[in-house]
C-alpha cells in the first residue's frame, strides 16, 4: 500500500499545472487580441489633381469685361472688385500687360496663364508712358515734410506733377478711404514712379506699414450711379435720344430702338417684350415700369414717320443665313451691339470657321440670351471650315489657331519623333476639354 502523502502532492500538482495551462491559453488569447488592435493603420492614400481651370481662354480686352466675365476667367468676386477698382484708379482702362500685371489681385501664376491672351501691349504705350515723363521732365519741389492725405490737387501740381497726374493721386486717395493709410499704400499709386517715390518718401509723414485693418475701409465710390429723373414715356414713340434720358448710353439705346423695329416689327406689345431686351435688366426695367404708358392710339405707321431709321432696313431671313457667313450688318440688324458683333466675326475667323453652335456661347462681349436665340433661328454649315491632321498642320495654323496655339511647339516638338498623332496626344498630355476642342479641326 502505498503512502497517501505522495499521492495528495501529485494531485495537487496537476491542479496547478492545469491551472497554469489554462492561464496561458488565457494569457495567448489576450495578447493576441491586443495586438490585433495594435496593429498600425496606414491613412488612406487620396491623389488629387491640380485645380485646373475648367475654362476656354481666347483673346480678350480687360477693358470690355464686366464682374461675371472676370469671374468666368477664374477670379472670385472679391478679387474682381478689386480689379474694377484698379482700373478706376488707372484712369478707367489698362493701356498695357505690365500695367494689368501690377494689380495684386492677380497672381503671378494666374498672370501667365492669361498673359498670351490679353489684347493689350506689352509694355505701356505712348499714352500711358506719357503720365510717367511728364513728371519725370518736371523736378519736384519738396519744401519740407508734408501729410499726403492734407493735399489738394492743386498742391500736387505746385509739388511738380501734372494736372492729370494730381487728379489721378486724388482719385488714388479716394479709392483707399480718403486717405493713403501708410507709405506702403502711397508707394502703390501707380503715377508716383519709383523714383518719385524715393524722393518722397523722407519726407511722407505717414507710417511706414499698412494698418491690419485697411480693407475695411474701402470706399466703393465707383459704384455710385447719377441720379435720373425719370418721366411718364410711350416706349413705342421714344427715339434713342429719349432712351439716353432714362439712363442707357448711346449704344444701348441705339440696341432697344432696332429691337423694337427689327424682331418686333416697330412696336412693343406688352410689358413683356420691353422686359425681353437684353440691354434692359431686370432691376432697370423695375424703375421703368412705373412710367411707362401706352399710347393705344399710336399706330405703328405714325410710329415710322415720327421716327424715321437713320438708315434704310434690309429685312434678313436668318433661317436661312450660315452662321459661318453672317455678316457683321447682319448681327447687327439681329440685335448684337457692335462690340459682340465684331467679336463674333473675329473669333469665327481665327477658328477658321465654326464647327458647332455651342463655340458661339465662347466668344467675349457676346450675349449669351441674344446668341442662342440666334443659334434656333439660323443654320450652320460647317462643311468647309479648314481641318488638318496633327503630323502636317503649319506651325502658323498651330500656333495662331485659339484651341491649338497652347499646345503648338509641343505638338511641333514631338511630331518630329511620334508618327502617331494618338502618341503624341499622350505625350503632351493636355486636358480632356482642350483635346475634345482641338479634335473638332482636325482631319
Amino acid at each position: 500500500m502505498k503512502p497517501k502523502l505522495p499521492y495528495e502532492i501529485r494531485k495537487k500538482q496537476f491542479y496547478a499545472l492545469s491551472l497554469l495551462g489554462i492561464l496561458i491559453v488565457i494569457f495567448q488569447l489576450t495578447y493576441l487580441v491586443y495586438k490585433g488592435n495594435q496593429e498600425t493603420k496606414f491613412p488612406e492614400i487620396h491623389f488629387t489633381t491640380r485645380n485646373e481651370s475648367q475654362f476656354f481662354l481666347t483673346e480678350f480686352d480687360p477693358n470690355q469685361l464686366n464682374e461675371k466675365q472676370w469671374e468666368n476667367l477664374g477670379f472670385t468676386a472679391k478679387q474682381v472688385k478689386t480689379i474694377l477698382k484698379y482700373k478706376e484708379i488707372v484712369g478707367g482702362n489698362f493701356t498695357s500687360k505690365e500695367q494689368l500685371k501690377k494689380c495684386y489681385s492677380i497672381s503671378e501664376e494666374k498672370y501667365a496663364e492669361l498673359e498670351p491672351y490679353i489684347l493689350l501691349p506689352d509694355n505701356n504705350s505712348n499714352k500711358s508712358r506719357k503720365i510717367f515723363k511728364e513728371s519725370e521732365q518736371k523736378e519736384l519741389q519738396i519744401e519740407g515734410k508734408f501729410n499726403p492725405d492734407q493735399y489738394y490737387q492743386k498742391d500736387w501740381e505746385k509739388l511738380g506733377f501734372s494736372e492729370r497726374q494730381a487728379a489721378a493721386i486724388i482719385k488714388y486717395k479716394q479709392y483707399l478711404g480718403g486717405s493713403f493709410m501708410s507709405k506702403e499704400k502711397f508707394k502703390e499709386c501707380f503715377i508716383i514712379s519709383p523714383e518719385n517715390y524715393q524722393k518722397l518718401s523722407p519726407f511722407l509723414l505717414l507710417p511706414a506699414k499698412t494698418p491690419d485693418n485697411f480693407e475695411r475701409k474701402y470706399q466703393n465710390f465707383a459704384s455710385e450711379k447719377p441720379k435720373i429723373q425719370y418721366f411718364e414715356f410711350d416706349p413705342n414713340s421714344l427715339d434713342v435720344n429719349g432712351w439716353q434720358k432714362l439712363g442707357f448710353s448711346e449704344k444701348q439705346a441705339t440696341v432697344i430702338v432696332n429691337y423694337r423695329k427689327r424682331n418686333l416689327k416697330g412696336s412693343f406689345k406688352s410689358l413683356e417684350d420691353i422686359k425681353k431686351c437684353f440691354v434692359i435688366s431686370e432691376e432697370k426695367f423695375n424703375d421703368l415700369k412705373p412710367y411707362i404708358k401706352w399710347n393705344s392710339v399710336q399706330k405703328n405707321t405714325e410710329n415710322t414717320i415720327q421716327n424715321p431709321p437713320e438708315k434704310a432696313i434690309t429685312a434678313t431671313d436668318f433661317s436661312k443665313t450660315d452662321l459661318n457667313k453672317i455678316t457683321f450688318q447682319q448681327l447687327i440688324e439681329f440685335g448684337f451691339d457692335e462690340k459682340s458683333a465684331a467679336s463674333f466675326i473675329g473669333f469665327r475667323n481665327k477658328l477658321g470657321g465654326f464647327v458647332k453652335t455651342s463655340q458661339i456661347l465662347e466668344t467675349y462681349n457676346i450675349d449669351k440670351n441674344l446668341a442662342e436665340k440666334l443659334i434656333k433661328a439660323s443654320p450652320l454649315n460647317n462643311m468647309n471650315v479648314q481641318k488638318f491632321g496633327l503630323l502636317d498642320a503649319p506651325e502658323d495654323w498651330l500656333k495662331n489657331h485659339p484651341y491649338f496655339r497652347y499646345y503648338a511647339n509641343k505638338i511641333i516638338y514631338y511630331r518630329i519623333s511620334f508618327p502617331k498623332e494618338s502618341t503624341i496626344f499622350e505625350k503632351m498630355k493636355a486636358k480632356p476639354e482642350d483635346e475634345a476642342k482641338m479634335r473638332l479641326y482636325l482631319k
